[in-house]
């Protein structure tokens, strides 16, 4: 590590934290050379998942894709964007502590569906509409039914 001052490598570490999610840590250095201290944080280096489409093409799985989804299926409900950023929380440590690092992109699909399920009725057939491609108005009772019976 370089001081950002003399460019001295040589330095001691005068402080560890952890930061509040517990997933990096703040080191206090001091310069050995110039004897001037700063600050260097540490993360672990998360290997991507990679989203297997229905076509077959890869992509690296994207939080930002998946919240305008959900967005767009929560938009002029009473959801929380906290709930939805806890959700998208969960949905991201469940990806990474899967076994394969390559995911089928319905996996991800149904467990929004799911979860969405458990918010919001309304919010979860948007969803669905999209996801599961409703070509007509008999897609839309087929799903609905199943909240009535």
């Amino acid at each position: 590590m370089k001081c950002p001052y003399c460019k001295e490598t040589n330095n001691k570490v005068v402080d560890s934290r952890l930061n509040k999610d517990r997933n990096i840590i703040r080191r206090r250095r001091e310069c050995l050379g110039c004897e001037k201290r700063f600050t260097t944080y540490e993360h672990i280096e998360k290997i991507p998942v990679i989203i297997i489409k229905k076509d077959g093409r890869r992509e690296t799985f994207n939080r930002e894709k998946a919240k305008l989804g959900i967005l767009r299926a929560c938009e002029k409900r009473k959801i929380s964007i906290n709930i939805i950023e806890s959700f998208l929380d969960e949905l991201e440590n469940d990806l990474e502590e899967f076994e394969e690092k390559e995911v089928p992109s319905h996996l991800i699909g149904e467990k929004i569906m799911k979860k969405l399920h458990t918010i919001d009725n309304v919010a979860y057939v948007r969803f669905a509409s999209v996801y599961r491609e409703f070509d007509n108005v008999h897609d839309f009772i087929t799903e609905i039914k199943k909240f009535i019976n």
